[in-house]
């Protein structure tokens, strides 16, 4: 059997998914044998492959740059899971919605330094009116609830993705998987 490609994905959100997915430790080493990780901010790969069988996605639509990304990803993976309830919901990135994108800029960058007040134009992209969950943007086949999801479920859910079985992700959040 030749091993299933799979990518983790930041966008908006704290990166306590990612957390979370490594504190499955040992059964790391385990999901490797059946999974590359092909793309992930814990590999080195720069560039998103053309072809991905699962992406877990952590985090919500915030920037153009997610945006686009976001859009990319689904165009090249057959199966998309949004991880965690930044990505499912929007949950604590999507607190600026009343706020709004501007007046965040401006309490960050001008309001609250002491030297150089200014909005970076080059390296901070540029935020979106709304941050949104990633399902308003693209299909989502996988949702896996939690903030983080704990790496039971993690765990749970990659082995039943990799042998195609369905999940019953209500019995993995509920019981802690």
């Amino acid at each position: 059997m030749s091993k299933l490609s799979l990518a983790t994905v930041w966008l908006d959100g704290c990166s306590g998914c990612h957390m979370s997915f490594l504190d499955m430790d040992e059964r790391l080493l385990e999901l490797a044998e059946a999974v590359d990780v092909v793309y992930s901010p814990l590999v080195d790969a720069k560039d998103y492959p053309d072809q991905v069988d699962i992406a877990l996605v952590e985090g919500a639509v915030a920037s153009v740059d997610d945006e686009k990304k976001i859009a990319k990803i689904r165009a090249h993976t057959k199966t998309l899971v949004a991880m965690g309830d930044c990505a499912i919901t929007g949950n604590v990135p999507s607190m600026r919605n009343p706020i709004g994108p501007q007046a965040i800029l401006e309490r960050a960058y001008i309001e609250n330094v002491t030297a150089q007040p200014q909005i970076p134009c080059v390296v901070v992209p540029r935020l979106l009116k709304v941050v949104r969950p990633i399902h308003e943007y693209v299909k989502v086949d996988v949702y896996l609830p939690g903030c983080p999801p704990s790496a039971d479920t993690f765990y749970a859910a990659i082995k039943a993705l990799i042998k195609g079985e369905p999940l019953d992700i209500a019995a993995l959040t509920r019981f802690g998987a």
